[in-house]
């Protein structure tokens, strides 16, 4: 990368902006700055009065009820933490030795935990692994104790991470929650009394402006809490108007969050669910607008759920529990969509709503009954759902991310899941990592996703960790279901920056019988093009052959198996050849298992147009026919079915 080059993707990024976002990254890197480097000017500085830490009695927060796991009490009181899956000691003693209760003060553990990677340093000063130690008993409470103390000692205010305003929001939620009763009667209390004003002085002057989305979010949340333990209504009202504001403008119509992440959608709708329980539990009335944006952010997370009770791993985000999505859909299963009139192509959501709360949006065109096909689109998000058989399609024809907020952008416009007999057939590659990287790259370009590069390139300029240039525009189409078959088009110009100015145009048509998909890459010259396709683990590839003994393998076409067994044929129509190669998927934080992944590539003069097709084989190992016209010159490489390489 040239630093010109360097130049004009920050260029690109930072145009997306909006002027009081730039302001507020300049003057909190300025202010941390300061307070890492006069710790005790800023303790003095931002020292507020100690909060009587009251809580309402009978509130239960969304941690109580899904605590991180990993964390156990014997654990703790070892120094031994487990977090994201891993576990690392505290302690300055060997893990490997005798178990023991350590005589080491907590003053003098590892808290910096340097090499560790960044986020794991971030869970570890969220302090919500504490959940550990609910409800207290006498150990608890004295561990607890022990521990605060001792963090308190060997961490400065204004440390680079744990005093970073996200990490104290989630902090001061949880201190404020837990504090009353693991704190009660020990020499904690006042110290932590006198760090609840503390967080409420730092975050008042360190809202994080400049990121906004779930972090905002955070702060506001952070700062409703620290009001309601100082018992100081008129900040209660202060901050739970600005929360109020800021869900008006992060939530979209639909109901999906606007950073289009679904897991990051359940982080919010958590959140908002707790302020309000805080609310109703400390007597004060739930706003009308919030509740309201949490009935629609529920339905929103009710209609993309996979038929196998999973949030789909869209954009940036890790596996989401099922004890967190029981607390947040408590009462709302799977459903098909409703009948109703012809999509919406513009998106104004005039369209009649589907049934209930468990498919909102706009549904297509056509009836919805039992066997039959259907179809639901979340304008606002961007996200489509088709339905035929046994088969579940997850589309993503919306934009990247928000303008103003990136972070947690991926390429993949255009990208698809789909589940058979509800479960993962194509799936992403998902996100392991939020370091910056070559693995972080790959796992948000578009080649990690089942869409079409050109060239190589990426749909959405995604660079760094949390950041994006040049950004695919998406028009959809049309939307229907009709006659046993949901069929969606759409289209975006990710790829106009090119020679020629590419546009791809993707038509997606589901039936009991399976899915075709229909590429045409509009404009000019002469460009390598690759269909790719996203296999989940288990899947399994190989050289597709006609019925029959002793046949030679079919051309173009690959036969898929899936870990129940059954037997499907994927088949293109046009010039190219397959190229099977093993690539890794991320199943959680720091952990991916490899997949299969077909690419069709070919080079061609655009336009051009491809289709593949994805149906099941009979017990005779036929097949249906590929639908429309199909010019195969190139077949798969049968003596080289797999590539030898294995993929990031």
């Amino acid at each position: 990368m040239t630093p010109s080059t360097d130049l004009g993707r920050y260029l690109r990024t930072v145009a997306r902006l909006r002027p009081h976002q730039v302001a507020a990254r300049v003057r909190l890197r300025g202010q941390r700055a300061v307070l890492s480097r006069h710790p005790r000017l800023a303790g003095a500085v931002l020292r507020g009065r100690p909060s009587p830490g009251r809580w309402p009695a009978g509130f239960v927060p969304v941690d109580e009820t899904c605590p991180p796991a990993g964390p156990t009490v014997d654990g703790l009181a070892l120094g031994r933490l487990t977090l994201l899956g891993h576990t690392r000691p505290l302690g300055h003693t060997d893990p490997s030795g005798p178990v023991r209760d350590l005589d080491e003060d907590p003053g003098r553990w590892d808290w910096e935990q340097a090499d560790a990677p960044l986020l794991w340093r971030y869970h570890l000063h969220y302090w919500d692994w504490a959940w550990a130690l609910a409800p207290g008993g006498d150990r608890e409470r004295a561990l607890f104790a022990r521990l605060y103390l001792g963090w308190r000692a060997a961490v400065a205010v204004g440390h680079p991470v744990a005093w970073s305003p996200y990490v104290a929001s989630l902090r001061a939620w949880t201190l404020c929650a837990l504090g009353p009763t693991l704190a009660r009667d020990t020499p904690a209390r006042d110290v932590l009394r006198a760090d609840l004003g503390l967080h409420r002085s730092f975050l008042r002057v360190h809202l994080e402006t400049d990121v906004g989305g779930n972090h905002l979010l955070k702060n506001h949340k952070a700062l409703i809490a620290l009001a309601m333990a100082a018992d100081d209504p008129r900040e209660l009202d202060r901050w739970v108007d600005a929360l109020v504001r800021e869900t008006g403008r992060q939530v979209l119509g639909d109901g999906g969050h606007y950073e289009r992440s679904p897991a990051y959608h359940c982080q919010v709708l958590a959140d908002l669910d707790d302020v309000a329980g805080l609310l109703a539990a400390g007597g004060w009335p739930v706003p009308t607008e919030l509740f309201d944006a949490i009935t629609r952010m529920r339905a929103w997370l009710g209609a993309v759920l996979g038929p196998d009770g999973s949030v789909p791993l869209l954009n940036d985000g890790f596996p989401v529990r099922h004890d967190l999505l029981r607390r947040l859909l408590p009462s709302v299963p799977a459903q098909p969509p409703a009948p109703g009139p012809e999509a919406d192509p513009a998106g104004t959501g005039t369209s009649r709503p589907a049934i209930a709360v468990a498919r909102p949006g706009v549904p297509a065109a056509g009836a919805g009954g039992p066997g039959q096909a259907g179809g639901l689109l979340l304008a606002d998000s961007g996200l489509a759902v088709l339905t035929a058989g046994g088969w579940h399609l997850l589309a993503d024809v919306g934009l990247p991310c928000p303008d103003d907020l990136p972070a947690h952008a991926h390429a993949d416009t255009l990208g698809f899941l789909l589940w058979l007999d509800g479960r993962p057939l194509l799936v992403d590659a998902g996100t392991s990592t939020y370091a910056p990287g070559p693995r972080r790259d790959a796992e948000r370009g578009s080649a990690a996703h089942c869409t079409v590069t050109i060239d190589g390139a990426d749909s959405t300029e995604v660079w760094g960790a949390f950041r994006a240039g040049r950004r695919a525009h998406p028009t959809l189409v049309t939307m229907r279901h009709r006659d046993g078959t949901a069929t969606l088009t759409a289209g975006h110009d990710g790829y106009r920056h090119l020679p020629g100015r590419p546009m791809h145009w993707r038509t997606w048509r589901l039936d009991a019988d399976g899915l075709t998909v229909v590429d045409r890459i509009g404009g000019g010259g002469r460009h390598r093009l690759a269909v790719l396709f996203q296999f989940a683990p288990g899947v399994t590839l190989t050289a597709a052959r006609r019925p029959g003994p002793g046949t030679p393998p079919e051309p173009a076409a690959l036969d898929v198996t899936t870990p129940a067994g059954r037997r499907l044929l994927l088949r293109t129509g046009g010039p190219g050849r397959w190229h099977v190669r093993m690539t890794r998927r991320a199943v959680g934080w720091e952990q991916t298992v490899l997949a299969p992944t077909a690419e069709f590539r070919l080079e061609a003069d655009l336009p051009v147009e491809l289709h593949a097709t994805l149906t099941a084989r009979g017990a005779d190992g036929a097949r249906p026919d590929l639908a429309g016209p199909v010019h195969t010159t190139s077949p798969v490489d049968a003596s080289h079915p797999v590539d030898a390489g294995l993929g990031r």
